[in-house]
C-alpha cells in the first residue's frame, strides 16, 4: 500500500507560480511512476506529469503544460514535485498525486492517490 498527501496549493494570479509537493509512504513503496493528474469543475481528470521515480531521467509531460510545468523526485525524501510557472486561469483544478507500477496517461491505469489539492489561478 502507498499513501499519498499533496500540499502547496493555493490561490495565484495569471502568470504566478507554485510548486506542489507529494510525500509518499507506505510498507511496499516501489512505483515505479508517480505523475500528477488535475480535475476541473465539470470536466474529467487529466494527465498533467509524470517521472520514472527511481531513474528520474524519464519525463512525461501533457501538451498543455510542456514548457510551463516541470516534475522532479527526491528519492531519498519519497517526494515528487510539481513546479508550475507562468500559470493560467485554465490551469486552476484539483491537483492529484497519482503512483503506478508502469506508465500510462490515462488516470485509470494509476494505482494509488492521493487526496488532491485545489489550484486557483485568477486572471
Amino acid at each position: 500500500q502507498v499513501h499519498l498527501v499533496e500540499s502547496g496549493g493555493g490561490l495565484v494570479q495569471a502568470g504566478g507560480s507554485l510548486r506542489l509537493s507529494c510525500a509518499a509512504s507506505g510498507r511496499t513503496l516501489r512505483p515505479n511512476f508517480m505523475g500528477w493528474f488535475r480535475q476541473a469543475p465539470g470536466k474529467e481528470r487529466e494527465f498533467v506529469a509524470a517521472i520514472n521515480y527511481w531513474g528520474g531521467m524519464n519525463t512525461y509531460y501533457a501538451d498543455s503544460v510542456k514548457g510551463r510545468f516541470t516534475i522532479s523526485r527526491d528519492a531519498i525524501a519519497s517526494s515528487v514535485y510539481l513546479q508550475m510557472n507562468s500559470l493560467k486561469s485554465e490551469d486552476t483544478a484539483v491537483y492529484y498525486c497519482a503512483a503506478a507500477l508502469r506508465f500510462e496517461n490515462l488516470p485509470e491505469s494509476w494505482d494509488y492517490w492521493g487526496q488532491g489539492t485545489q489550484v486557483t489561478v485568477s486572471s
